[in-house]
């Protein structure tokens, strides 16, 4: 993968741009407004659909990291990367604060929500998050240390030709989350998604 610079960043557009975001060269950092989520129906029967995702748009397979950093401290707290085709079809994975610490989790939407989570064995105040997209399916890989990659989830992905693709934060308990994403990269995805670094 390629590491993706300012200008390549530019190109990047808001779903839900929140009020306080600044990108300096190839560091995108976030201030999250007031109770910002994506989420469809299941358990809490809500639906909303304004979590904050610097998206790049995308035609066809590829994979994408990046490293977030971010202080995760209530309920619900979250950042991470997302695919994403309309409010009713997306991915979103990376940390997200529940029952009382940060976990590593995933959400799949296709018309409703499910969340699989466990506990971050590292250090959950910065990690890399990454998602490969090859045909329908997605795997989605974590990192404590940007060498040694975990298989989160293997998925079938609702098919679009577009998605967008990028960094995800949302704060459905308050405003003011602080999250920094770096290290941005930018690929073709690898033969075997599942088994390579």
């Amino acid at each position: 993968m390629e590491a993706l610079n300012a200008n390549d960043l530019k190109l990047f557009k808001w779903v839900n741009e929140p009020a306080e975001w600044n990108l300096t060269q190839d560091i995108l950092s976030v201030t999250t407004d007031n109770k910002t989520d994506f989420w469809q129906h299941t358990w809490y029967k809500f639906y909303p659909n304004t979590g904050h995702l610097f998206g790049k748009k995308v035609n066809g397979n590829f994979c994408f990291s990046v490293c977030v950093e971010a202080e995760f401290t209530t309920l619900y707290d979250q950042a991470g990367l997302m695919v994403y085709v309309d409010s009713k079809h997306w991915l979103k994975s990376g940390i997200e604060h529940n029952d009382g610490q940060p976990m590593i989790g995933n959400v799949m939407t296709n018309e409703v929500s499910d969340w699989a989570t466990g506990v971050f064995t590292g250090n959950p105040r910065k990690f890399w998050i990454r998602i490969t997209k090859l045909g329908d399916v997605v795997c989605v890989k974590y990192s404590t240390d940007n060498i040694t990659w975990i298989l989160l989830r293997l998925c079938q992905f609702p098919p679009s030709e577009n998605v967008l693709v990028g960094p995800m934060c949302c704060s459905p308990q308050r405003q003011g989350l602080e999250v920094k994403f770096s290290d941005f990269k930018f690929g073709t995805p690898a033969e075997d998604i599942l088994h390579s670094n």
